[in-house]
């Protein structure tokens, strides 16, 4: 298990930092597969971006999932771990873009110019921006923490970590090679 933001965040990182970030996670995911490991990266880069990154098309399986949690819920939660760190604005931009991801992960159409827009010129946005949210690569599973324990979200990523590496042993992962892209280096 990795954190995104092990690679260090500069000051004034953005978009094209963050789709730049996740094609060099993935080019570091391509070496733990050459030698058979699993990887579970947490982060906030949304599928779109991770399927549109050049490299992604050599995975040999892609799995996402939104740890979610309610507005409110969010809001009391940046308060209480870092009291008064966040102004009003910077906890608004942090719900904005919760409410944004909640929509990009139930359908892929939901506002895509909020990851295309000013994007890095690399990024391969036709392998996905023609589905819809009823087409099942587009599979993004969420685990809602509003009012949850810590304990039952963890059981809920480990029920689901467990049923995507069996649908990956079984050929059954909807993000799976071959399964989503035209060609591997398309």
């Amino acid at each position: 298990m990795h954190d995104f933001d092990e690679i260090g965040v500069p000051a004034g990182a953005d978009l094209v930092w963050r789709q730049r970030s996740t094609e060099e996670w993935i080019r570091r995911v391509l070496r733990y597969q050459a030698e058979g490991v699993d990887v579970l990266l947490t982060g906030q880069s949304p599928l779109g971006e991770v399927l549109a990154c050049p490299s992604a098309v050599e995975l040999d399986g892609i799995a996402a999932c939104l740890v979610d949690v309610d507005d409110r819920e969010r809001w009391e939660r940046l308060e209480r771990r870092d009291p008064g760190r966040w102004s009003t604005d910077a906890k608004r931009a942090f719900i904005g873009w919760a409410r944004w991801n909640r929509g990009h992960a139930a359908d892929p159409r939901h506002l895509p110019e909020a990851i295309t827009t000013g994007a890095w010129k690399q990024m391969r946005w036709s392998r996905w921006n023609t589905w819809s949210g009823d087409d099942p690569r587009w599979a993004v599973h969420v685990v809602d923490t509003t009012r949850r324990a810590v304990e039952q979200s963890v059981a809920d990523l480990r029920q689901w970590i467990r049923g995507v590496r069996a649908g990956f042993a079984e050929g059954q992962l909807p993000l799976g090679a071959g399964k989503w892209a035209d060609t591997r280096r398309r």
